[in-house]
């Protein structure tokens, strides 16, 4: 496992939703304090995240992926580098009446804030939820996970519906920064969906039951 973890205050005392709410705080505020995008260009843990991604869903088809906003691991030179390599990529995008839909990604000049608070979105028509069951692999935000893959989402609640819909061979992993994947365990409701494997701009790896397995991509 990454060493440095975040050291998370234990909130084994509290409810369940306000256990989450205090580590999204303390995770949020991290975030904001110590990872910065320029606004031009991409840095290197964005180019050795994105190396790390393409070799976790290498031979993919069809990916679903998110577009990286504000101190999230940045995932745009991602998004380039798998639809020039002719993946088909999906986006979360707001269909009618606010339905959580999907979007096809044409190019990072396609990408525009079509919604209030939203990550940019792509042009073009809308999928419906169940076009993740078509895809091979997906590739989702998270605040941490834990090493037996539970995970700590943003709150939205947009994966706790689209997870349940992908294909049981379809893979899924999440994007940390490498500090935020902690030894846990992490509060979960029984909705919570565990994700197969993590992916830092340091390595990617698979996760067993509750432990990590060998690295799959250290730096050196």
């Amino acid at each position: 496992m990454t060493t440095g973890a975040l050291d998370l205050p234990d909130t084994g005392r509290l409810e369940l939703d306000d256990a989450k709410d205090e580590l999204r705080k303390v995770l949020r505020a991290h975030r904001r304090a110590h990872h910065h995008h320029p606004t031009q260009g991409h840095t290197a843990d964005c180019e050795a995240l994105t190396k790390h991604a393409l070799e976790a869903v290498a031979g993919a088809q069809r990916v679903a992926a998110f577009v990286s906003v504000g101190a999230e691991p940045c995932t745009r030179l991602l998004l380039e580098r798998l639809h020039e390599g002719g993946v088909q990529v999906l986006l979360p995008v707001l269909g009618p009446r606010l339905a959580r839909c999907w979007g096809l990604f044409q190019g990072s000049e396609d990408l525009a804030e079509r919604a209030p608070r939203r990550p940019p979105e792509p042009s073009g028509p809308t999928l419906p939820a169940d076009a993740v069951g078509q895809v091979d692999a997906l590739i989702i935000p998270a605040l941490a996970v834990d090493s037996a893959g539970r995970r700590l989402g943003q709150g939205g609640g947009w994966y706790d519906r689209m997870l349940p819909l992908r294909s049981p061979e379809a893979h899924t992993f999440a994007i940390l920064h490498p500090e935020e994947l902690v030894p846990g365990p992490l509060p979960v409701e029984e909705h919570d969906e565990p994700v197969d494997a993590v992916i830092t701009a340091q390595e990617w790896f698979l996760l067993a039951a509750g432990s990590p397995a060998a690295s799959r991509s250290p730096e050196v």
